[in-house]
């Protein structure tokens, strides 16, 4: 009985998808047009917005449905970091947008042309959900006239100042003061990259002093290669954020840390603490009570700091999980002693030491015996010393590992003269690395030794690291071989060079989100 209710069910399907009962084998043509117009939109919110301008071009109907507001939550307008480009001439034709296609606004980047008072008007009054602005000064010659503008995005989380070399922003930002008090997240960028004689004078383009006395709420505070911000600014910032929890002051030049006693007594919630590359002054830093914190993730990459220095801080931070001590000359043997003798790495699980010539290959080894299970990710990229025997010998110990990076790249000194068999590696990292998602191998073809066989071992690579989603290589002949047998199996975009990209920890720091500006 059942088996005869399933054949004329299976016939009845067949007689609607044929058009007969005769088995005639003309089917009705399905095309996209037959899509609803909410799956429809549902596809478009893969695309971005050029793509979605792009799409809206085909018929009436996708036109239509390219300007549903749902679709355009997240825009940036700042052509330079690929945004769309508003023409000078149209911008009255945008501020009538705003109202109608923009009005589902979360986020939005604006440049400096954009910046004016009838569209920063609309958008408090057209855009109530706007909750993350930027707002892109680098490249103005001169500000609009803000002196009618009566309204600005009041329920913003994060806040976003591109700063411009020599346009000052107090008299723009002496109008939106009142409206920024529920900003959570703060970025300042400055113009760090744009510096090139250390003698040139530095504007102090930002009231900092007057600015944090609006932002009561802040937790995370960023103020990138601003060239004039001091350990006064980040003093007076602190003084007034009782909820900090994430402070990061890299490439900024002028702090040396004597700032840093006040703000950990005082941000008691502080656990995210950048400081790389400014200047650090070393008998500061070891007046700094950091046993007496909650700091758990820290960068003093590229810092001057010495070993008595490095002590001081490493061996009093019990909670210490994440630590970029990357380009650190004074990163030793004798501080990764007596940093494991202090007990303090038993939280560590993410460390980068990317070209710290200093180490010696045995005090690394008793380090990774000692606290290789407990790593999640390891940079130990740039050391020539770290060659075929220690790697063969240590992956094992990294059975939790999910980021690695090793070898020095081709232009590096002194020139590695042994021969690395790859193949080796890649069968010993699938066999012991099941969790891995990210590799980084920097050695170029001249180093690596492969053979014919080589394909295989990339095959079980790919089988037993499901996660893998990054694999960056010197470019070469190894290369290509890797990235053809991944494309042969569909992953297009998991093996990429060293030219066009770098893997780092930055991505693992609980705060990475928060700190993306561009």
């Amino acid at each position: 009985m059942r088996n005869s209710q399933l054949f004329c069910a299976n016939h009845a399907y067949h007689v609607q998808q044929t058009g007969s009962a005769g088995g005639s084998r003309t089917r009705r043509t399905k095309t996209i047009e037959k899509l609803p117009d909410k799956v429809l939109r549902d596809i478009f919110q893969y695309l971005s917005p050029k793509q979605i301008n792009q799409v809206g071009l085909v018929c009436k109907r996708w036109r239509v449905t390219s300007q549903n507001p749902l679709l355009w939550k997240f825009v940036s307008f700042r052509p330079n970091y690929g945004g769309i480009q508003v023409n000078p001439q149209c911008i009255d034709h945008f501020i009538q947008l705003i109202g109608t296609r923009f009005s589902e606004l979360r986020i939005v980047e604006l440049a400096t042309d954009l910046i004016t008072p009838n569209v920063l008007y609309e958008l408090a009054n057209k855009a109530p959900k706007l909750q993350y602005l930027t707002l892109d000064f680098s490249t103005a010659m001169q500000l609009h006239d803000f002196t009618d503008l009566q309204s600005f995005p009041s329920r913003l989380k994060s806040l976003t100042l591109c700063l411009s070399e020599n346009i000052f922003l107090e008299g723009f930002l002496r109008k939106v003061y009142t409206f920024i008090s529920s900003v959570e997240t703060l970025h300042i960028i400055g113009t760090y990259e744009k510096v090139e004689d250390e003698e040139e004078e530095v504007y102090e383009t930002v009231n900092v002093f007057k600015l944090k006395q609006f932002l009561p709420n802040l937790r995370v505070v960023n103020l990138w290669g601003v060239p004039f911000i001091t350990d006064e600014h980040v003093d007076a910032i602190s003084s007034n954020c009782a909820h900090l929890e994430c402070l990061c002051v890299n490439y900024c030049p002028k702090v040396t840390g004597s700032c840093l006693k006040l703000v950990l007594q005082r941000c008691r919630k502080l656990k995210t603490l950048f400081l790389a590359h400014t200047k650090l002054d070393n008998n500061i830093v070891k007046m700094v009570d950091w046993e007496k914190t909650r700091i758990e993730e820290l960068d003093i990459k590229g810092t001057e700091l010495n070993s008595d220095a490095l002590i001081s801080i490493l061996t009093r931070l019990p909670h210490l999980r994440w630590l970029d001590a990357s380009w650190l000359e004074c990163m030793t043997d004798q501080v990764l002693e007596a940093w494991q003798n202090s007990n303090a790495m038993g939280s560590l699980q993410f460390l980068n030491m990317d070209t710290c010539d200093s180490i010696n290959e045995q005090a690394l080894v008793d380090m990774i015996k000692r606290h290789g299970h407990q790593f999640h990710g390891l940079c130990l990229g740039g050391q020539h010393k770290l060659l075929e025997y220690f790697w063969m010998n240590m992956i094992p110990q990294l059975r939790n590992i999910r980021v690695m990076v090793m070898g020095i790249a081709e232009d590096c000194c002194p020139k590695v003269v042994a021969k690395i068999h790859v193949d080796q590696f890649v069968d010993c990292i699938a066999q012991n690395c099941p969790r891995l998602t990210r590799l980084e191998v920097r050695w170029d073809d001249e180093t690596l030794r492969f053979s014919d066989k080589s394909s295989k071992f990339i095959d079980v690579l790919r089988m037993k690291c499901l996660m893998l989603h990054s694999i960056v290589l010197s470019d070469g002949q190894y290369y290509e071989l890797v990235r053809s047998n991944f494309e042969r199996a569909d992953r297009m975009s998991v093996v990429r060079t060293t030219e066009m990209c770098r893997t780092g920890l930055l991505h693992c720091s609980r705060y990475f989100n928060k700190l993306l500006f561009n």
